[in-house]
């Protein structure tokens, strides 16, 4: 996705930037009170800035003279810029409409593809446009995998599928050379603990399958390397706890790493396929299929990939669920969804499709349900008024414990992060939700305490500030606005990467132009807060609500409440209502803490017959 280019329009802020949200039908509740109405800002403008996340981001305001606030100018006129890229967004939405998940490509499952025999018996490929993708994407160190962020296990088991891939049909032989030479430079560090902070999915199967390949076609690699006997012994352990009559009895995730395995009943597997031929969304353990057994199910599966990829394949295919869930939820914590009701609309419709009493998977075929994706739609169903039991969360709770697919090895942060979110909306009485957020909530403390809030299944640096957030300020506590403010330091956008058999890249789900226009929005808003707060500060001191009781920090407290949970732009007499109504609501307490009986001096029906009301157009000369 192209960056979209700043462009400062020069017309009023207001009007264009409320235009940016639905036609609503009229509303008697915006009438006028207190002497309320919209504001009509002054021509002239003054810069702004985002600023701290506390009351304080409302102060500073100069005043001329004891008692007259210094004049108030417009925002820095900055919806130009957002319409542009709301729009970028809203064509980027559109084009994925259809799609099966926006997904970067795996070499390794790539490499895999590209192994497959031609199924009409000749000794060629059945691909050819997946060794095409491999020679056109090799990095320039001589690897292959994600090239902005380094993961050993990531460029060693990408280069040696590739390698091994290349090497097995004699070509781009320069390559396969310069791709032997990184492994060969580079497998020691397979060894250090400092390079293991997160291990690709099934690499301890997948890896040694791969070095044998390679063995039978004679390449120069040290397979006696201490670090390879240590991943032998680990392949060892694990296949050793995988009951084989448990892998043809019923689908399971360990369908996703069939490449793995030897000594398979296809007879027995091929049943297990989804609805869309493949086998766990996984194109390597597809393609294995597909040399093994020659179905022409499986065949297509591959040919779809491919052709959606340029002649790669992505390491999970389709994610067309978590594509679309991941994605609104980024949209409404970055506090930018009001932009987008369409394309949310559409999202979540789509995923509802697939919602069943089991719960949810991350594609439509795949049959494998998981507590992750269950939790994010659950969550998202319920804020937008759908439909859902509490107790699909059954299916995921064995001996009080919840998990996230049945025979995990290991627990997710994400998952029970995830999980611990959809909890908080329970209805009375449902008692799997308060089963889950009390588990949920007692692994996260746990995790926090130990300083280990890494994942899995993400990389991503505001990971554990996202995870403190949630336990400190559960879901009824956390203000809207404050939520965002802190979202805008935690989403990685680009940079955040995702874990499978190799690293990968989800653009729809984390994209750089979200977190730029919502910093706009952002900006834009705490402008005009700062604009508002000045005309509310007039109205306490003209009113000289200090002599009854307010102070003005107080004031100040009840517009921040009302614009960190009220913050749209075109709701600024919500806010203002909000905010007189608190402030004059203290003054009468103040007044009877003050004065033994109601009324007693009158004084109180003086104030409230004489509160001066706005006249915006006045305000601003």
């Amino acid at each position: 996705m192209q960056q979209v280019q700043a462009i400062l329009a020069a017309s009023s802020v207001l009007p264009r930037v409320a235009s940016l949200r639905p036609t609503a039908p009229p509303q008697p509740w915006r009438q006028s009170f207190l002497g309320l109405q919209l504001p009509q800002p002054a021509a002239r403008q003054r810069p702004g800035s985002m600023v701290n996340c506390k009351v304080s981001w409302l102060q500073g305001a100069e005043t001329t003279g004891e008692s007259t606030p210094a004049v108030e100018r417009t925002p820095k006129n900055t919806d130009g810029e957002l319409l542009d890229m709301v729009d970028a967004i809203k064509a980027t939405f559109k084009a994925a409409r259809n799609s099966l998940g926006e997904t970067t490509v795996s070499a390794y499952d790539t490499a895999w593809i590209a192994l497959v025999k031609n199924l009409d018996g000749s000794d060629t490929p059945q691909f050819p446009m997946a060794i095409d993708w491999i020679a056109r994407n090799q990095l320039g160190d001589g690897s292959w995998g994600d090239a902005d962020f380094f993961l050993i296990q990531d460029r060693l088991i990408n280069t040696l599928g590739c390698v091994v891939a290349l090497a097995s049909w004699g070509v781009h032989m320069d390559q396969c050379s310069r791709g032997l030479s990184y492994i060969q430079d580079n497998l020691w560090r397979l060894g250090r603990d400092d390079e293991e902070e997160w291990m690709m999915v099934g690499f301890e199967i997948t890896f040694p399958t791969l070095l044998e390949m390679a063995k039978g076609l004679g390449l120069d690699i040290n397979y006696d390397d201490p670090a390879l006997q240590d991943i032998y012994a680990k392949r060892n352990i694990k296949l050793a706890k995988i009951p084989r009559e448990a892998l043809h009895a019923k689908p399971t995730t360990l369908l996703h790493s069939l490449e793995g395995m030897e000594g398979l009943d296809w007879d027995r597997l091929l049943p297990f396929r989804c609805p869309d031929g493949s086998f766990h969304s996984s194109p390597a353990a597809t393609a294995y299929a597909l040399s093994q057994t020659g179905n022409k199910e499986l065949l297509g599966y591959l040919e779809l990939a491919i052709n959606n990829f340029d002649g790669g394949a992505p390491c999970t295919y389709p994610v067309d669920n978590f594509d679309r869930l991941w994605a609104v939820d980024r949209l409404r914590r970055l506090g930018i969804s009001r932009y987008f009701p369409t394309e949310i609309k559409e999202c979540l419709e789509y995923a509802y499709s697939h919602w069943s009493p089991q719960g949810m998977s991350y594609g439509e075929h795949c049959p494998v349900k998981d507590i992750d994706d269950t939790a994010m739609a659950f969550r998202l169903f319920r804020l937008h008024g759908y439909n859902v039991s509490s107790s699909v969360f059954k299916h995921f709770e064995k001996d009080g414990e919840f998990f996230c697919f049945a025979g995990q090895s290991s627990q997710s942060l994400t998952a029970m992060y995830n999980t611990y979110r959809a909890s908080q909306f329970a209805f009375p009485g449902e008692d799997d939700l308060d089963r889950a957020r009390s588990f949920c909530r007692a692994f996260l403390e746990k995790r926090r305490a130990s300083g280990n809030l890494k994942d899995k299944w993400v990389i991503s640096k505001g990971l554990p500030s996202e995870v403190e957030y949630a336990l400190d300020y559960p879901w009824k506590a956390s203000l809207p606005r404050i939520e965002t403010r802190n979202y805008l330091e935690q989403y990685g956008a680009s940079e955040d990467v995702w874990i499978g058999k190799g690293l990968y890249r989800m653009p729809l789900v984390c994209n750089d132009l979200y977190l730029k226009a919502a910093k706009a929005d952002f900006t834009y808003f705490q402008r005009l807060s700062r604009f508002e707060w000045l005309s509310l500060k007039r109205w306490y001191i003209r009113n000289n609500l200090q002599a009854h009781g307010v102070t003005e920090q107080s004031a100040l407290r009840a517009y921040f409440l009302a614009a960190a949970t009220i913050f749209e732009p075109n709701r600024a007499a919500e806010r203002m209502g909000w905010a007189r109504t608190a402030i004059l609501a203290d003054a009468i307490a103040s007044h009877f803490r003050r004065n033994a009986g109601a009324g007693a001096d009158g004084t109180m029906e003086i104030l409230i017959s004489g509160l001066a009301t706005d006249d915006w157009t006045n305000q601003a000369r």
